[in-house]
């Protein structure tokens, strides 16, 4: 099967009435016609089967997904949105280096917009030369695809091309540029709207696009969001909760698998409630609720992994923000804003039960649970192993505190201390009379099935790029394979499930990580 394409934002939004790509801001408009810039020679090497079969593909053509030709039935463009970067108001943003390709008809008849991301220049792309580098390709790439695995509400990615090309970046802002590998990501998804898109027209006061956005989301989206038919400022209000609802659920599963997006600006928030836009995120690897992979935001830590939920909240509120202007009154948007800690909890809640083995988690369990977060924090514990070790930490625990703890240990970092060891000691205790009487092999298979094994660790993909840089892209695939079954284990995969080695500690794209790609 070829790409089948068929349109609806294009028909439903109004067009940039200029067609030529210079940076500008564009005005009453939600897209701007653009095509690709061609790249010297671009060659695949990563796809995603998956995403293949879904789609209907039995092929793919580089020279479509490098941006060099066009494909029939279709009209490239660049979306118009705003948002709302670390807290302040930044104007008009939109799709400075991704130019979707249209919307594609699988052979089920769902649709899926695919999107070059590198694919050159735009009006939107402000100084930017609208490329993207290699490394920071294999890592979206790779991320997108891992976190569809482990259940994650996301983003997917078809490909990933290396252009041939070389594009200069200065990784850290530290005044150092260099020459990189240049490579483009086809990300797919049922859309790539953003809170942001509905901002900037309520910023510019500009009801007529806005409306047309929020009906074109209704019409399109309404089976997706289980909205029941209608149109107009009560059908606004109905968006706005499903979005609230969708987004608590994604940020939950952030949470239930160490997962820190490092940059939750509300152009990088999905309407649907999918990841979007891996950029300097980063997997908790000791926990620490206060870490953040972003050094831009490393003085701040604005989207630190405990402060998630909070800025899923807060973004919640400038969609409202945005659409009150719709709905003429803002009183029924507070309303559904205000719910969002309870869609939160309501799936934050099972999912920890979950990955602690309870039947269930309630009010009665917060002692546990804070226990839990502070000795996780008393020594450098790995998240991903904590959880996998105690799976098989049984019902009717032994007596002596080193057997009750020896499923833990592989998940710290340093030995630790009697007193830490006697810490967790008690708190399995705690943990093991809110236990059911399930059998344990039922009880560690039901855990392990919500636990993942093996994450996409900063330093597994940095390998993988290393490999790349050099010419090889085999690492990609291969890391791409173990990310398919992220729950099971996997023989002869072991180094894919260690702790972060030491070298990786400070090494660039192994821990903090800039929005530079």
């Amino acid at each position: 099967m070829k790409l089948r394409f068929d349109n609806t934002f294009l028909r439903d939004l109004p067009a940039d009435p200029l067609t030529e790509n210079r940076r500008r801001q564009v005005t009453g408009a939600g897209y701007s016609t653009v095509t690709p810039t061609p790249v010297a020679d671009p060659q695949i090497i990563a796809r995603s089967a998956e995403m293949m079969a879904q789609l209907g593909l039995t092929d793919l053509d580089a020279g479509v997904l490098g941006g060099n030709t066009v494909p029939a039935g279709t009209t490239p463009y660049a979306s118009c949105y705003g948002g709302h970067q670390f807290g302040n108001w930044a104007g008009q943003l939109g799709d400075g280096r991704a130019i979707t390709l249209g919307e594609h008809l699988a052979p089920d008849n769902s649709r899926w917009e695919l999107q070059l991301k590198g694919a050159g220049p735009t009006p939107y792309s402000r100084s930017g030369d609208g490329r993207a580098v290699l490394r920071s390709s294999v890592r979206e790439f790779l991320c997108s695809e891992a976190m569809y695995h482990l259940g994650v509400p996301t983003t997917r990615a078809l490909s990933l091309v290396q252009t041939g090309d070389q594009v200069v970046r200065d990784m850290f802002y530290s005044g150092n540029p260099l020459p990189e590998r240049g490579a483009i990501v086809c990300r797919v998804a049922p859309s790539f709207i953003r809170f942001g898109n509905f901002e900037i027209f309520a910023a510019r006061k500009d009801a007529e696009t806005g409306r047309a956005l929020a009906e074109h989301v209704l019409a399109r989206h309404r089976h997706d969001l289980g909205l029941a038919p209608g149109t107009g400022p009560d059908a606004y209000v109905g968006l706005l909760d499903a979005v609230s609802r969708r987004t608590a659920i994604m940020v939950a599963h952030w949470m239930r698998v160490g997962f820190v997006h490092g940059v939750m600006n509300t152009d990088n928030m999905s309407i649907l409630g999918l990841t979007i836009d891996y950029g300097p995120y980063g997997w908790l690897e000791p926990y620490e609720p206060g870490w953040t992979p972003n050094t831009t935001d490393r003085g701040q830590r604005r989207y630190r992994f405990g402060n998630q939920p909070q800025m899923a909240y807060w973004n919640i509120v400038q969609l409202a923000s945005a659409l009150v202007h719709l709905v003429g009154s803002p009183e029924p948007l507070q309303a559904v804003v205000a719910d969002f800690p309870r869609h939160f909890a309501e799936a934050y809640n099972p999912m920890m039960a979950a990955k602690l083995g309870l039947p269930t988690l309630g009010e009665t369990d917060e002692t546990l649970l804070e226990g839990l977060f502070e000795r996780l924090q008393a020594v450098e514990t790995d998240m991903t192993l904590f959880f996998r070790g105690l799976a098989d930490v049984p019902r009717d625990l032994p007596d002596s505190v080193e057997a009750r703890t020896a499923a833990l240990l592989p998940a710290f970092y340093a030995p630790p201390s009697e007193d830490v060891l006697r810490g967790w000691s008690d708190w399995l205790a705690q943990r093991a009379a809110r236990l059911d009487d399930r059998p344990d092999a039922a009880r560690a298979a039901a855990m392990n099935a919500v636990n993942p094994l093996y994450v996409m660790r900063n330093y597994i993909a940095q390998l993988a790029i290393d490999a790349a840089d050099k010419g090889d892209p085999t690492r990609i695939n291969e890391t791409l394979e173990v990310m398919r079954t992220p729950y099971t284990v996997q023989p002869g995969r072991e180094e894919y499930a260690e702790k972060r080695p030491e070298w990786a500690r400070s090494r660039p794209g192994c821990s903090m990580l800039s929005c530079s790609s």
